[in-house]
């Protein structure tokens, strides 16, 4: 009998549900929740099932009072699902990459949802690129790179101005992106990327690129401000000495003057 209910809830389903799709993102390890975006009422019954087979893996009837949650047929499920018994909403918890696919809710209509569990984001490395040949000496070759990575973008930013990237879809590989800069200064960063989620990598290790000595516009405003001020005090003291210098000189030819005169 209560197989006979979910084929007659599957059938009309198929004939008034909502074909769209909702696309769900979530990194792995942590917890998606799946929205019925309903009310369950008294004698409602629904079932949430998933993948390809359409193996069901939770079940709510109110009539008869059954609750339940399934392993799956592998048992990658298994404590990890959760069912709200008012909206009939279902939480993953502790994601995995083969959680991943198809989801559907068979009620009075169909939701469906394609979920993506992505890998956890590895953090940009900064690196000399030594075995590239710098234009010029004074500048300094870079490179970002991440590995294991798949549906992401690499990027280069200079304060909020994207400077360069890189992307990759499927295959999960390794990453690179150069960057030949001036001289160090704390504004430079690379950011790896997906559609809902990235970490960053701040460029602040002088041993990979020395501060720019040549010139007062590259380095760091700091820097820049000393600079003047000092040089300004040096040319003020210079001044004053050869003001000095000139009083003195007049002084003394004037008192030479008057003892000739006496």
């Amino acid at each position: 009998m209560l197989h006979s209910i979910f084929f007659c809830f599957w059938c009309l389903a198929g004939v008034f549900g909502d074909d769209a799709v909702k696309s769900v993102s979530v990194m792995e390890g942590d917890s998606v929740t799946l929205n019925s975006d309903t009310e369950l009422q008294a004698d409602d019954v629904i079932q949430w099932r998933f993948g390809s087979e359409n193996s069901p893996i939770a079940t709510i009837n109110r009539g008869t009072g059954i609750i339940s949650t399934h392993d799956g047929a592998d048992g990658r499920f298994r404590d990890r699902l959760e069912l709200d018994h008012q909206t009939g909403s279902l939480t993953i918890t502790n994601t995995r990459t083969t959680d991943s696919g198809l989801y559907q809710i068979r009620a009075k209509i169909i939701y469906r949802f394609s979920v993506a569990v992505y890998a956890r984001l590895p953090v940009p490395v900064i690196s000399n690129n030594s075995s590239s040949s710098s234009s010029s000496s004074s500048s300094c070759s870079l490179v970002c790179s991440v590995v294991n990575v798949s549906h992401v973008t690499l990027s280069w930013y200079k304060g909020n101005s994207l400077l360069s990237n890189i992307s990759v879809s499927d295959l999960s590989i390794s990453l690179s992106l150069p960057l030949e800069i001036e001289c160090l200064d704390d504004s430079y960063s690379c950011v790896v990327a997906y559609s809902f989620s990235n970490l960053t990598t701040h460029l602040n290790n002088t041993e990979l690129c020395q501060p720019c000595s040549e010139c007062i516009h590259c380095c760091g405003s700091t820097e820049a401000v000393i600079r003047l001020a000092l040089s300004a005090l040096v040319g003020v003291a210079t001044v004053a000495v050869l003001v000095y210098d000139i009083r003195s000189r007049k002084e003394e030819q004037q008192m030479r003057s008057n003892s000739h005169a006496d």
